[in-house]
């Protein structure tokens, strides 16, 4: 064998092993997708062949999709093999709600005592900026609700990023990961609300004073004003299972109302 043999058959193994895992991704996001529209009911059983051939991809990434989705919680594994999509309680989703809470309050709290990173501030200031941007419209179109989205996210994750601790940002990472935990989790049923933007504008003001006490060095209150925060989300899952709303959220079918 020369010796170039073994580089070539190394790296036809790495652009295989590569492939095999874009396949994965790919298998994962159009199961999710799948199963937050509804096309996959709660206790549906999935079976490994039938979304191979229904995806166009061999059983190992989707094998790797599905184990995927399970430690997201979209997915349980049953006792005789296969998989199943969950159902959740509504006390299921709002206990991760307030743990997602809990954790970004403690973020806030030690980001404050120890000390922000300037760097990170800079970017959460630019990220509130562009939020402000948008709430100077009279009323968010569905492309501005979605750039609100994605800068609220973005601001949570720099927050992770606060305190300096890997510990602490691994874990808020997971929960975040829970279904319908993100912070960006029950926003959408403010779009379809007369009062959306008035409630955006609130999270906002939140979001500034999170930020003002923080670089304040005010841990308290950073820790105080970050739980209330994730209130509203508990508020919202409330409104999205037991209001008008009921019908406007993704996956809003797998969580089981309380009587």
């Amino acid at each position: 064998m020369t010796a170039a043999g073994p580089r070539g058959l190394e790296a036809g193994a790495a652009e295989t092993q590569e492939a095999g895992g874009s396949q994965a991704v790919k298998a994962q996001l159009r199961l999710r997708e799948m199963i937050l529209a509804g096309d996959l009911g709660g206790g549906a059983r999935i079976a490994e062949v039938a979304v191979s051939e229904m995806l166009g991809v061999s059983r190992t990434p989707v094998r790797s999709a599905l184990m995927r989705l399970e430690q997201e919680g979209l997915l349980e594994a049953l006792p005789n093999g296969g998989f199943a999509v969950r159902t959740f309680s509504e006390r299921d989703v709002s206990d991760a709600i307030e743990l997602r809470g809990t954790l970004e309050g403690l973020v806030a709290r030690l980001a404050a005592e120890r000390g922000a990173p300037p760097v990170v501030l800079r970017e959460a200031h630019g990220c509130l900026a562009r939020i402000d941007e948008l709430l100077r419209q009279p009323a968010l179109d569905d492309a501005a609700f979605s750039r609100y989205v994605e800068f609220n996210a973005r601001f949570h994750v720099l927050l992770s990023e606060m305190a300096g601790s890997a510990v602490l940002a691994k874990q808020l990472d997971r929960v975040v990961n829970l279904p319908f935990a993100s912070p960006s989790g029950f926003v959408v049923v403010q779009a379809n609300s007369p009062a959306a933007r008035d409630m955006l504008v609130i999270a906002q003001d939140q979001h500034r004073q999170v930020l003002d006490a923080i670089e304040a060095r005010e841990g308290a209150r950073a820790e105080a004003l970050m739980r209330e925060h994730s209130r509203m989300a508990r508020r919202n899952l409330h409104e999205a299972l037991h209001g008008s709303a009921h019908h406007a959220l993704p996956g809003v079918q797998l969580i089981r109302r309380r009587n």
